[in-house]
This record gives C-alpha cells, sequence and structure tokens, in this order.
C-alpha cells in the first residue's frame, strides 16, 4: 500500500491559461494508447479489474483534472474545480510522468502531440505541446479534430523548424500527412515519459482518464498522467 507524505500543500487548478475543453478530448486518446508506460498491477492488489467498471453502454468515460489530495491503498481523491472526486485506480495501472519543457527541446525527429486551433491561412497555432520520450515515439500517430470547433489534436515527427518572430513554425509528418503549426513562446510545452504511483502525491497536477462509473456508482479508471516535481499540468 502506497502512503504519499502529508505535509505536501494542495492547490487548485483553476489558474491555468488555457480551457480545459480544448484539449481534455484529445490528449485522453493520445495517452489512452501509451502502451509503454508503466503497468504496474502489483501496487494495487485489491483493486477491481477495470473489465469491471466498464459501466452502461451509453455512458461516456470522463476525464478528471485536478490536484491530488490523497492516496489511500487503490483511492485516489481528486480536488478539481467543481469539488472533490474520488477514484478507484484498477490493475494494471498505467502512469504517464509530465515535467517543463521548452521551445529549446523541440527539433527536427523530435515525437510530439500538440492541440492546436486552425488559422485562416490553413496552419495551426499551438495550444500546447507534449513531447513525448523515445520510449513513447508513435503513440497516437496522426492528425485528428477535438471536440472545441476548430481545434485539432496532431501527435506526429517533426520533420522541419522554421524560426518566425512570433515563434517556431514545425513542419509534422504523420500517417494521415503534413501538418504546420506555430508554436508561440508563451505555449505550455511539458514533456512526457513512464511514470509509477509514488508519484502520485498530495499537491500533484493530475488528469485521469476514461473514467467509469462501475455498478456500485463508484468511479474506476487505470489511465492517468500525473506532473513531476510541481509541473502543472498544460490542460
Amino acid at each position: 500500500m502506497l502512503r504519499p507524505a502529508s505535509n505536501s500543500s494542495v492547490r487548485d487548478t483553476s489558474g491555468h491559461r488555457r480551457p480545459h475543453h480544448l484539449v481534455a478530448a484529445g490528449l485522453a486518446a493520445v495517452l489512452g494508447l501509451a502502451g509503454s508506460a508503466a503497468a504496474l498491477a502489483g501496487d494495487f492488489p485489491s483493486a477491481r479489474l477495470v473489465a469491471q467498471a466498464t459501466g452502461t453502454p451509453t455512458e461516456r468515460p470522463i476525464t478528471i483534472r485536478g490536484t491530488i489530495a490523497g492516496l489511500e491503498g487503490a483511492t485516489l481523491r481528486v480536488t478539481t474545480v467543481s469539488g472533490m472526486e474520488t477514484v478507484t485506480l484498477d490493475a494494471p495501472l498505467m502512469v504517464t510522468g509530465a515535467t517543463r519543457a521548452t521551445l529549446v527541446d523541440i527539433g527536427p525527429g523530435t515525437f510530439l502531440g500538440t492541440a492546436a486551433r486552425i488559422q485562416p491561412d490553413g496552419t495551426f497555432r499551438a495550444l500546447e505541446v507534449h513531447i513525448f520520450d523515445e520510449s513513447m515515439r508513435g503513440t497516437g500517430e496522426g492528425h485528428r479534430p477535438m471536440d472545441a470547433p476548430g481545434t485539432t489534436m496532431t501527435n506526429a515527427a517533426v520533420d522541419a523548424v522554421v524560426q518566425q518572430t512570433d515563434g517556431p513554425l514545425l513542419t509534422l509528418k504523420h500517417k494521415d500527412g503534413v501538418t504546420r503549426v506555430l508554436v508561440p513562446s508563451d505555449t505550455p510545452i511539458v514533456r512526457f515519459g513512464p511514470g509509477d504511483p509514488h508519484l502520485l502525491v498530495p499537491g500533484a497536477s493530475v488528469a485521469v482518464f476514461r473514467a467509469l462509473h462501475a455498478a456500485d456508482g463508484t468511479l474506476h479508471a487505470s489511465r492517468l498522467t500525473v506532473g513531476v516535481n510541481g509541473t502543472r499540468l498544460p490542460m
């Protein structure tokens, strides 16, 4: 049983600059395919299998975003902008860690994901960028629309970088073709890599993906991303 330290502060996530609804669906799809993240069933011996929490056929999985309030056994408590949520973490658990990154970390060959908004000239303007660890190369590759009109998620390798006055223009090559994305200097950027349950400490920024209600009404999930060493998730 994991017992995170109780002396970390709990912070709300309402101060993020980017609206939550612009990126949640795309990022959930991306990380839902991250098979290289750590699968750690042994850390949750009392957790029920995720198949037992599939919900009704009409229920849509939800994403829970906020700050970790505590972890007791396999029960995770998350402080969100609308209140406290409690989620049972099912085995095998897949944890992705997010650390801070900058524009200098992006160059030809970098495999990344970016939520972006289409511009009048047909290019895209990044809302946020996620750089993938090399072990996660190929995760969710492609270009797809998101829920918010005019927004997309692109996971691809950088083919070229052209410096412009308002930020670098990235040419991204993927299985669906080529997408060009401008990344302004103030764009939130993080690096994704395999993580483990020891990152689930009070005060950490977290996003829990594809949470579903079990027959008894409890929420269950097995995939989540957590900020490492105080990194706030840009979503």
